[in-house]
C-alpha cells in the first residue's frame, strides 16, 4: 500500500512527520506539493490517525495499492454542480428570481441527505415559474466556472484513453455546454421545460436522482462493454452516492460529511487533478 499527500501547500517535514504514523520505506515528490510515501503499514487505527493529522494539517491524503494506474480505469463519471463546476446552477437561476436563499436551502437539504432528491427538485424548479429563459445563458455567461484542476484533470484521463461521463441533477442546458467546450463523452441531466421563452416551474422526461445516476453509470458501463468496477466516480452530494457505490473508485470532492464518510478517497483541498497524483505514471 501506498499513501498519497497532497495539498496546495505541502511542506516536505510536515509530509514526513505525517506519513512516519504509517512507517513508510521511503517517500518520493511527484508533484511540487504532492508525495508518495511507499509501502506503507495500513489498518483502521493507522488510517484514523492519518485522517486527523492531514485535515488539520490541511492536506488530503489517500491509501492506493502501490500497482494502481489510470490504466485500470475506462470511464470517469462526474457531477457537475459543485464538483465539475464551483457553482449550484439552480441556486444561481434562483437569484435571478431574488429567489437564492429559499431554494438554496433546499438544494443544501437535499446534498446533505435530508430531503428526498425528486421532491427537492421539484420544489425547487416550481420556484422557477414564469422566469425569462435567458436567465440560463446569463448564469452560464456570467457565473458557472469550473472548479480548480478540472482541465487538467480531464487533459489527463482523455490521454490516458478513458472515457468521460457527466450526469446531473441539474439541467441539459449546461450540461450540453459542458460536453462541447470539454470534449466529453457522455451527459445526461433534467431538461427543463420552457414555453413561450418562459420557464414553467416543470421538468420533463423524468427526474434525475441518485438511482437514475447509478443507472446511467451502468448503462454507460454496457454501453462500453466494460464493469463499473472500471470507473472512477466522483461527487459530493448524497445523491451520487448510489452511483459512488458501485464504482472501482469513489472520489468525494469538496463534499458533504455523508459523502465524504462513504467514499473511498476524499479530496477536500486539492483541485481536481489531485485525482491524477493518485496512480504511479
Amino acid at each position: 500500500m501506498n499513501l498519497i499527500l497532497q495539498g496546495l501547500t505541502a511542506q516536505r517535514h510536515i509530509v514526513e512527520r505525517i506519513a512516519d504514523l504509517a512507517r513508510p520505506r521511503e517517500i518520493i515528490a511527484i508533484g511540487e506539493h504532492a508525495y508518495r510515501c511507499m509501502n506503507v503499514s495500513y489498518n483502521d487505527e493507522v488510517k484514523s490517525q492519518i485522517d486527523m493529522a492531514a485535515w488539520a494539517a490541511q492536506l488530503d491524503y489517500a491509501f492506493i495499492e502501490h500497482e494502481r494506474s489510470l490504466a485500470d480505469f475506462k470511464l470517469l463519471t462526474m457531477d457537475m454542480d459543485s464538483t465539475l463546476i464551483t457553482i449550484e446552477c439552480i441556486d444561481e437561476i434562483a437569484d435571478m428570481q431574488g429567489l437564492k436563499p429559499q431554494v438554496a436551502e433546499i438544494t443544501e437539504a437535499a446534498m446533505r441527505g435530508e430531503i428526498e432528491f425528486k421532491e427537492s427538485l421539484n420544489r425547487r424548479v416550481s420556484l422557477l415559474k414564469g422566469l425569462d429563459a435567458g436567465a440560463l445563458q446569463r448564469v452560464y455567461d456570467e457565473r458557472l466556472a469550473l472548479s480548480p484542476g478540472a482541465e487538467k484533470m480531464l487533459a489527463g484521463v482523455q490521454a490516458a484513453g478513458i472515457k468521460t461521463l457527466l450526469v446531473s441533477g441539474g439541467f441539459t442546458f449546461f450540461t450540453e455546454r459542458m460536453q462541447q467546450r470539454l470534449a466529453l463523452d457522455y451527459t445526461h441531466a433534467n431538461q427543463l421545460e420552457i414555453v413561450d421563452g418562459k420557464l414553467t416551474g416543470h421538468v420533463i422526461d423524468g427526474i434525475v436522482d441518485g438511482a437514475e445516476k447509478k443507472a446511467t453509470v451502468e448503462r454507460v458501463c454496457q454501453a462500453l462493454h466494460i464493469s463499473p468496477q472500471q470507473a472512477i466516480v466522483l461527487g459530493d452530494g448524497a445523491n451520487d452516492l448510489q452511483m459512488m457505490g458501485i464504482a472501482g473508485m469513489s472520489v468525494a470532492f469538496r463534499a458533504k460529511p455523508i459523502v465524504r464518510a462513504q467514499a473511498d478517497i476524499a479530496l477536500n483541498f486539492v483541485g481536481l487533478d489531485g485525482i491524477l497524483n493518485l496512480f504511479r505514471s
